[in-house]
């Protein structure tokens, strides 16, 4: 088979594959390029070393059998057998659920994952949003520290684990879609700048030296991000891609890396003739990355909308520390404006920033799907200094309020795993470095961090303890028991009413209007024809609907329609959905 690598450093680079050896020669058509033939089928083993240094794995490498810092194995993508026909299934009305495949079950594998599909597919959700594969240093950890982009963590069950999980879920009806780190590698486990001028000091990222997306050698990097993303795409199947803190790829050049890889997906989506997208997480606020590229936007389908969640907690919760300062102030008033603006900060001071932030959307042409909105998130709850989710502060009504809000906003939804039963596990930080200075260094920092925020040392679980993982992992008993059973059957209702009222997958953001009493904790929106109404406080909310005739499609606690008042009584830490022609 043919073998290459870009390496435009390197004088020699010599092919180890099965014991044998074989200098590779320069690519006269592609500067940097060095290429040769071996004998090698499904499973050999190789490497690569440059002017007689250690062997190393390939950049492009599609499986590592021993970790990062091991052999290369060979792939053959053609070998398996897909089973599903499948179509894909695109963002508009779609309802996503994050998944983190180590701690979903106890296994912590693909396979386990697989096996749960069906509790999907009963909640009503329609695409499963897994959190990084990519191959990371020993067996347990959140996936943000992948290297080999190309490849699958072995311990999860590598390439054809992943097959296998996507070919269920397709077979389920259910779409898949993939977190993708691009911001950064490793650190452990990084052979890249051994190879070529992966990274840049031009930039500085929280992680270190940026990528290099637009210094001498990028046109090479940017390619190796775009063959990463469309091997996911094309080689797995998946059917969109979620991209990592997209504010930390600095590029300077004309054509931003973001726009090259939404023209290349979208090219890619006309070839398979199945629709294909990709979310972004951007703190930015900024409409250009969700604007088409006709329009002089980058043309990503979709981001992450951080500002709903922000008005939703402090809405909930009363936390007001941090980013949610500025939410606090007038939570429901936040509330309000992300729901009809799609963004809080759209240009407005942001005390936490100390500048102005954002840019405000066009709601005539930006449709609601392309913001993704949640209470939580893995991020959200995995950097509270103990992992505590909202069931852990809030009462059953008050967290059916949240799925309420959620499941029926402008947005595009997404729950995170176990969310819609009020889990009552918490979701840690969780590493399982090998190298012992790394790890010593991860876990100092992270309670110098919140000993910042008051937090005593011994109270920060330690990320290196494996039972921090294991508290981490869901308990599967806990959906047959109350309260749990209550709200898993409130989210699966509030799931099939999304798909019922075609109001609620509308994607006019300009359509939603919105109501609310700061003082007396309630808040109510107008979608179409259905009318959402959320009691934050603990007394009964007496809010004005209007006369004329009202169905209740879904009520946490039993009320009544308006009399001749029009005004609706919506028990405390309650809520409704109703008709209202």
């Amino acid at each position: 088979m043919q073998f290459e690598v870009w390496a435009p450093q390197a004088d020699r680079v010599t092919l180890h594959c099965e014991g044998a050896t074989r200098a590779l020669a320069r690519d006269p058509a592609r500067e940097g390029w060095w290429t040769g033939e071996a004998e090698a089928g499904h499973g050999a083993r190789y490497g690569f070393a440059l002017d007689d240094g250690p062997v190393l794995p390939d950049p492009r490498s599609r499986r590592q059998p021993d970790g990062p810092d091991g052999l290369s194995a060979v792939v053959d993508h053609g070998r398996h057998e897909w089973r599903a026909r499948w179509t894909g299934r695109g963002l508009p009305g779609a309802v996503l659920y994050e998944l983190h495949v180590g701690t979903y079950t106890r296994e912590g594998t693909l396979d386990a994952a697989a096996d749960r599909l069906e509790h999907l597919v009963e909640l009503g959700v329609t695409h499963v949003e897994l959190m990084p594969l990519c191959p990371f240093p020993g067996r347990h950890g959140w996936g943000y520290e992948g290297v080999s982009l190309w490849a699958v963590h072995e311990p999860y069950g590598g390439p054809e684990a992943l097959k296998r999980f996507v070919d269920r879920a397709h077979g389920l009806g259910l779409g898949v879609v993939l977190d993708v780190v691009h911001n950064h590698l490793g650190p452990s486990g990084n052979h890249l700048p051994a190879f070529g001028p992966y990274f840049t000091d031009t930039h500085q990222t929280p992680w270190g030296s940026a990528v290099n997306l637009d210094a001498p050698g990028s046109d090479e990097v940017r390619a190796f991000l775009v063959g990463s993303a469309l091997a996911w795409l094309r080689d797995y199947r998946i059917d969109g891609l979620r991209l990592d803190a997209v504010h930390a790829l600095y590029d300077t050049r004309a054509c931003h890396f973001l726009e090259e890889l939404s023209a290349a997906v979208d090219g890619l989506a006309g070839e398979a003739d199945r629709p294909l997208f990709l979310i972004a997480e951007s703190d930015m606020n900024n409409p250009r990355f969700i604007t088409a590229r006709a329009e002089h936007g980058i043309g990503l389908h979709a981001q992450w909308n951080d500002d709903f969640h922000h008005a939703l907690h402090t809405s909930l919760t009363g936390e007001s520390q941090g980013y949610y300062a500025d939410f606090a102030r007038e939570p429901f008033a936040a509330l309000a404006k992300t729901l009809t603006g799609g963004w809080f900060h759209d240009g407005t001071y942001s005390s936490f920033r100390g500048r102005r932030h954002g840019r405000p959307l066009d709601r005539a042409r930006v449709a609601g799907h392309r913001l993704v909105g949640y209470s939580q998130t893995h991020d959200q709850v995995g950097n509270r200094a103990q992992g505590d989710r909202l069931a852990a502060h809030l009462s059953p009504g008050l967290l059916a309020c949240a799925a309420t809000l959620t499941l029926t906003a402008p947005f595009t939804p997404m729950l995170f795993m176990g969310e819609e039963w009020a889990a009552g596990t918490p979701w840690q930080f969780f590493t399982d470095h090998t190298d012992p200075g790394l790890a010593e260094a991860v876990r100092r920092g992270r309670r110098r961090e919140f000993a910042a925020h008051g937090w005593a040392e011994e109270d920060v679980p330690d990320p290196q303890d494996p039972a921090t993982r294991e508290r981490s992992c869901l308990d599967w008993s806990e959906p047959e028991r109350e309260p749990h059973a209550r709200v898993l059957a409130w989210y699966r209702q509030l799931i099939a009413l999304r798909r019922a009222q075609p109001d609620l997958t509308d994607p006019d953001l300009a359509d939603t209007k919105v109501a609310y009493d700061e003082d007396a904790r309630w808040l109510a929106f107008r979608r179409g024809d259905v009318r959402v109404a959320v009691n934050l406080g603990k007394e009964p909310a007496r809010i004005p609907l209007g006369t004329g005739r009202v169905e209740v499609l879904a009520a946490w606690e039993p009320v009544t329609a308006p009399g001749p008042d029009g005004l609706l009584q919506v028990p405390g830490e309650s809520c409704v959905v109703l008709f209202q022609p």
